[in-house]
Parts: structure tokens; sequence; C-alpha cells
């Protein structure tokens, strides 16, 4: 427990942080594997895998083949098993290779070198969580000035009153017309004064010395860093099945694609949740744009305009999880809807001739997996249960390997960071159980959907 009174996740670890060992390891390497060496062993892998991959599903086509044709049978078995396989295969070597430089003690040990920042909340109808949101603030282990700013998008409930009653010197509530996330944020950062802006829902819970460490990890990156993206994590895991499903997902499966992503320098979301920003960079790009998926959208902005953005796993922030299927299918929606919004907007950055382009193409190619995984492979996974292995068979199984060493050493590199905050993983086995049985089923015809939705040019919400 907090001393706010805000009760965690996780709870507090009595082991001693791991920190000086690490960098005192660090300091003794002498043989370093560049960026680019990285990528190009993680890609050599994931072709021999892909390789391998081929071998061995020639009897699966020519099966196929029999059924479907031999076109469309390449086509079934490339989209819902190769190709897949080689994208696991590379998040599992890069996640491997992963080996971020420690936060610098000339920053994290001299408080000098902190500068003042505001913190930038975009607030609709949020009088239930913000209240907690700006209390955890003030716990921060951060020292310099923190400026918080609430725009407030036209709320119809008791946010901007119970704000002013917290009656706190360094808050301001900037009230605006209801326009959007988008808008609210954007009007916000008008009235920013700092050379940096930390973004954060309204529904997020930093981590004591979350601000600390991503304002660190934005100050050591190199200088063209616009942004550095937090580690995002669930906080009402206990709530329902879908949020015990979802703590696995952001702890899993979101934070391995981060750290390859950030690996490669091609973080390719500074997501709205939790993110900090050079002030200047986000007013070059005339802030954020008044999109669906505006976090993604202004993240690949910034990437067109030359800036890097960057990912820092041991600044932690908590939030709530959407704990019903309805808001949950709305949630990835969205996000699927944003992903396209950015690849019509800003996919030439695939031609970018850096690695940023490789994220961007998988991107491209995602929407595809997602269209086979939910109209071939989930009838598939039917007909198998009747004994009809044409599209699911036993050569399917050779992608739970990889997908159980991605999960294992993802759970390593999540206990590392753990170690370091002296925050400890709550058991949570059964939420496991069906995020390996039911996540992906349930993902991709959502995603699907919100592909749909946003090339059909439905309306948009917040």
């Amino acid at each position: 427990m907090s001393k706010s009174g805000m009760e965690y996740p996780y709870q507090v670890d009595p082991r001693d942080s791991a920190v000086a060992v690490q960098r005192k390891s660090q300091e003794r390497r002498s043989f370093y594997v560049t960026v680019r060496q990285k990528f190009v062993i993680a890609t050599i892998f994931s072709i021999l895998w892909f390789a391998a991959s081929l071998w061995l599903a020639q009897p699966w086509v020519r099966e196929l083949s029999q059924v479907v044709g031999a076109p469309l049978a390449w086509t079934i078995v490339f989209m819902i098993a190769l190709i897949p396989g080689f994208l696991n295969a590379h998040i599992l070597m890069s996640v491997l290779l992963d080996s971020p430089p420690a936060l610098p003690s000339e920053i994290m040990d001299h408080p000098e070198t902190f500068p003042p920042i505001t913190v930038l909340i975009a607030a609709y109808n949020e009088e239930e969580n913000i209240p907690e949101t700006v209390m955890a603030l003030l716990q921060q282990d951060y020292p310099a000035p923190v400026e918080i700013l609430v725009a407030d998008d036209g709320s119809t409930d008791e946010t901007v009153g119970v704000l002013k009653s917290l009656r706190l010197s360094n808050l301001t509530v900037l009230q605006v017309d209801h326009s959007g996330k988008a808008g609210a944020l954007t009007a916000g950062l008008r009235a920013i004064t700092t050379d940096i802006t930390v973004c954060i829902d309204a529904d997020t819970y930093l981590h004591p010395q979350a601000l600390k460490r991503i304002v660190a990890r934005l100050m050591s990156d190199p200088a063209h860093t616009a942004a550095v993206a937090g580690c995002v994590l669930v906080r009402n895991s206990r709530s329902s099945l879908m949020t015990r499903l979802q703590e696995w997902d952001y702890f899993l499966g979101i934070s391995s694609a981060k750290r390859q992503q950030a690996l490669y320098q091609g973080t390719l979301v500074a997501q709205g949740a939790f993110s900090a920003f050079k002030t200047s960079a986000l007013r070059h790009c005339e802030g954020w744009p008044s999109v669906i998926g505006e976090d993604i959208v202004l993240t690949w902005k910034l990437l067109s305009k030359g800036f890097r953005v960057g990912y820092e796993a041991t600044a932690v922030c908590f939030t709530n999880a959407p704990s019903g299927l309805s808001a949950f299918w709305r949630q990835r929606q969205r996000w699927a809807r944003g992903m396209i919004e950015g690849l019509k907007r800003h996919g030439s950055l695939v031609w970018k001739g850096n690695l940023t382009g490789f994220f961007v193409g998988v991107d491209f190619v995602i929407p595809l997996i997602d269209l086979f995984y939910s109209i071939v492979f989930l009838p598939g996974l039917i007909l198998a249960l009747t004994g009809r292995y044409y599209i699911v068979g036993p050569i399917t199984l050779l992608v739970i390997p990889i997908a159980f060493l991605i999960v294992v050493l993802m759970f390593h590199k999540q206990r590392q960071v753990f170690d370091e905050l002296n925050l400890k993983v709550r058991r949570n086995s059964f939420g496991f159980f069906f995020f390996m049985l039911l996540y992906q089923p349930l993902m991709s015809p959502i995603c699907l959907t919100g592909y749909l939705k946003e090339l059909a040019g439905a309306r948009k919400r917040w």
C-alpha cells in the first residue's frame, strides 16, 4: 500500500536492487554487438526458422492442395504458419539480444540535472479515476518541479470540481470544448512552458520512480530522440477474467514488442498512457492529430520527420484495463484503427531506409495475418475437432515451442525489471492459462473489425 492509500497490483519485494551489479557487468563488457548486427543475427535466425518450417510444411501443403488447389494452399500456409513463425522467431532472438544500457549514474545520482517538467492529462468524465492519478503524482521521487496540467475535454460530470477541490498549487485545470482526446491534448500543449512534457491517461498510476526514470532515459538517449515510451501494466487484474488475460498481454506481449522495436531504434508507439516528449518536438508536429489513434499517428509523424522514439522498461505505470468484453472490444478496435490511420498517413516510412521501416512493413502484413487467422485458421480449428486436419493439424503445433520460449524469456526479462524496482509479480496462473489458450482467437477478429471500420470510414469517437 502506498503512502496515499492506493493499492498497486505488485507487492514490494524486500530483496536488494540488482542495479549496481548490472552496471558493473556492463562496464566489464569488452565485446560489443551493434544494433544493426543484432538485427542481422535476428533476421538470419528467423530465415532459418522459416526455411525449416517450409520444409516441414511440404506434406501439409500437398494435402491441402488436394482440397483447395495449390495457389490457395500455399497462401494459407504462408499466412497462418510461415510468416507468423518468422515474426515470432524475430521477436524471440531480438528479446534475447536486448540488453539496454542502464540509466547513467551521472544523471540518476545528481538531482540537480533533472529539469522541471509538465505532466499533461486529457480528461473526459473521469471524476472516479483522476483524483488517485493526481495523488500518485504527488508521491513521485522526482527531484525537480512537476507541473500538472489537466485538459478537461468538456466533461459533463464532476471532474473539474473534484480536481479544484484538491487545492494543489502545481495543478492547473484547463477547460476546453468537447472535441476529443487529441484536441484536449493539443490545447494543453499550448499552455506548457517546460522543455519536457510527460503524457499520462486519467486512469494511469505511476510507480514512484516512473517520472525520474523516463526523463533520465529521454535525457541520456541520442540527441534526436523526441520521445520515450514507458512500460504500461494492468492495475485492476483481479477485476474479471478479461483483466486477468490483459495482465499477461501487457506484461509479456506488448512489452516484448516494445523491447524488440526499441532495440532497433524503431519504437512505433509512444502511448498516451505514459510517455515523455520533448515539448519542442510536439510543437514541431503541431500537437496530436485529430484521429482515433492519436498517439500512434503522432509517433509515426515524429519518425517521419527524422526523430527517434525510445522505450524505458523500468519506467513503470499501472492502468485500468477494460473489465468487460464490450469495453475491451471497443478499445482494441480503436488500436487497430489507429494502426491503419498510421499506415495511411505515414506508411511511406517503410521506404525510409532504416530499421523503423521493417516494423512499419510488419504492420502492413499484420492485417492480412489477422484476416487469415479469423476466416481460415479458426474454422480450420473447428474442422480439426471433427477429425479433418486440412488446415489445422499436428504440423501447426510447431508454433508452440517458439511461443513458449518467448513467454519464458519475457518473464525472465520482466522479473529483472521488477527486481530493480523492488516489486514482486503477483500470481495469475488462471489468467495465464486462458491468455495462452484464448487471447489470439479473441484478438484477431476484434482487430479485423477495426481494420474494416477504418477502411470503410466509419464514425470515430473517443
